[in-house]
Formats: structure tokens, sequence, C-alpha cells
């Protein structure tokens, strides 16, 4: 049976409303990830520059710089990684394929990073000394994912 050209239209015309859609079905969990990950920034760099010595150290902000990376280490991934919804297939995520092969090792990451988080926590309040060797930990595990599954900036 040969489709007439209207229907031919009309089908790609839903199969691209479908890519669109699926494309936007992802939106909150691309948003919801990159948030955390923005958090997550925001308070590395708040302490490594007190630890630089870019800004003076205060204890109550490196304190809480700590606590929002414990927090954040405390949010469930399990809604936030939807099969589709890497580099190859959306806009707007640095999120590779390899991640939807690999989600013990992905949260196994994350959860060696909740641990660096919290031993820091401890200590993020007791001076400026205290800064460096934690943030080695947690950069160590934020770069044990990050290498492995996001995309480098171009």
């Amino acid at each position: 049976m040969r489709l007439s050209t209207p229907l031919v239209v009309a089908a790609a015309l839903i199969a691209g409303s479908v890519a669109v859609a699926s494309a936007q079905e992802f939106k909150g969990q691309i948003g919801a990830r990159q948030g955390i990950m923005r958090l997550n920034g925001l308070a590395m760099g708040t302490l490594a520059g007190m630890a630089r010595g870019q800004m003076p150290y205060d204890a109550e902000k490196a304190q809480a710089a700590a606590d929002l990376l414990v927090g954040s280490s405390q949010v469930s991934q399990s809604l936030m990684w939807p099969q589709g919804s890497d580099s190859d297939s959306v806009e707007g995520t640095r999120a590779l394929p390899a991640i939807w092969g690999n989600y013990d090792d992905v949260f196994a990451k994350w959860e060696a990073f909740g641990k660096a988080a919290a031993a820091f926590q401890t200590v993020a309040a007791s001076g400026q000394e205290a800064l460096g060797p934690g943030l080695q930990s947690i950069g160590g595990a934020c770069s044990a994912c990050h290498d492995d599954y996001q995309k480098p900036r171009n």
C-alpha cells in the first residue's frame, strides 16, 4: 500500500512531535541533576577561594558550604537519570551515554562523594588549613565520576 503525500507529511510531523516531546520529557530530570551540580559548584568555589586565600576564611561560610555538599549528596539520584537523557540524545546536557550502562558504578561514585563530603563537614569550620586536604578528597570523588561520565566542556 502506497501512502499519499499528505499522510507521509502528517506521519513525519507526528514523529517529529514525538521526538521533541521526549526531549521535553526529560527537562525536569536534567534540570534537577544540573541544579545539584551547580549547588556543589557554588560550595566548592567558596571553599576553594578560602583555601587559596582568594577570599577571607569565614568559619560560618565554610561550614555552610560543607553542609550544602553533604545535603546535596543525600539527594537520591535514581529519578534524575532516565534512559535517553544523555548528551547524544538531548541538547543541554553533558551526561555521557555510558552512565546508563553503569548505574551501579555511578551510584557508588555518588556515595563516595557523600562520604568525602561528610568527612569534610566535620573539619570545615576548624580553620583555613583544614580546607585543602578535605577539598582534595571531595575533588577526587567528583573527578572520578566526571572523568568517566561527563562530556568535556568545549
